[in-house]
């Protein structure tokens, strides 16, 4: 194990914690309601008619045909993002790939997979899907809606994701079914509340996934967005009530598909305990692999070697079957 220990923030990482006590964290209750609030937004969206818009991209691959994506989320609010098909092969499988808070500016060409389509969408306001008057500034994004549980900004991405699946299996009628997800801090947190309440997702990867354990997110120091809530919370009580409902690990608790998550021991962004709260959760009559790893959002000695074995184990779980 290589965790970093010089590091320049004034706080521990670890937060103190060993795997033993990591692994121990279980997560929070549900607050009432907590199901038929999402089951009830996931029918809202499935109705929705995406109207998607396909263009050939600039963009040239010798892997991948690259084409420009738009399509229509709820509130009406386009979303745009890239769609990549296999140039050789059938396509046989779909795979929906998030972002974390810093966006993304073009799709990964090197993901692991074949006999996929795969679909870079932009989460409502960042990225291809800017749109005022939300932030593109995490700080900002994060609190954008939050008091009103109805509309905060963190259900509408959920949805976006939703909506993505739906473009999906319009798109490729044949892949219905064998539809997975994967994403990354912030998306990886969006991810699980998705998975959780969509059955059309067969299988999920998140990587140092963030919105765990909301009563432990909103008191741990980090440098990421729930810096920004926390000093939202001093003089908003309240917010801790709406922040239940977008909980992830509370929602990792309902996901009934093989998961792969990769959760780390230091991370100043993401806070490990709020991490593995949300690999804690899952029931363990499904198949499910959890990798650890020595650090999230932070360089450290023997990184690519993880990476690399992290990339092979996505690699054969969503293998085209």
């Amino acid at each position: 194990m290589t965790i970093p220990t010089d590091h320049p923030h004034d706080f521990d990482p670890t937060y103190g914690l060993g795997i033993d006590e990591l692994r121990a964290i279980r997560p929070p209750p549900a607050p009432p309601g907590f199901d038929e609030i999402w089951r009830a937004r996931h029918a809202a969206a499935l109705g929705l008619d995406p109207r998607l818009q396909l263009t050939e991209s600039g963009s040239r691959h010798p892997d991948w045909q690259v084409h420009d994506i738009t399509y229509t989320s709820t509130d009406q609010l386009p979303i745009g993002g890239w769609l990549l098909l296999p140039r050789e092969g059938r396509v046989r499988r779909g795979l929906v790939v998030g972002h974390g808070y810093g966006g993304r500016d073009q799709p990964d060409f090197d993901i692991p997979v074949k006999q996929t389509v795969v679909l870079f969408p932009c989460f409502r306001g960042l990225s291809r899907s800017a749109r005022s008057p939300i932030s593109d500034d995490p700080a900002w994004h994060v609190l954008h809606d939050i008091d009103k549980p109805e509309r905060y900004i963190l259900g509408g991405c959920v949805e976006d994701l939703w909506t993505a699946v739906s473009v999906l299996t319009r798109l490729f009628p044949g892949i219905e079914g064998r539809i997975g997800y994967s994403g990354t801090s912030f998306g990886g947190g969006i991810g699980a509340l998705a998975i959780a309440f969509d059955e059309r997702i067969d299988r999920g990867h998140l990587v140092v996934p963030t919105f765990g354990n909301m009563p432990l997110w909103l008191t741990l120091p980090t440098t990421g967005s729930g810096h920004s809530v926390q000093n939202y919370l001093k003089t908003h009580g309240e917010v801790l009530k709406t922040l239940r409902l977008f909980d992830a690990a509370t929602a990792a608790a309902r996901i009934g598909v093989p998961m792969l998550l990769a959760v780390a021991r230091f991370d100043p962004v993401v806070a490990p305990p709020c991490q593995f709260s949300v690999a804690n959760a899952l029931p363990t009559s499904n198949h499910h692999e959890i990798v650890v790893l020595d650090a999230g959002h932070f360089d450290y000695p023997g990184q690519e070697q993880q990476r690399a074995l992290l990339s092979e184990k996505v690699r054969r779980f969503f293998r085209a079957t």
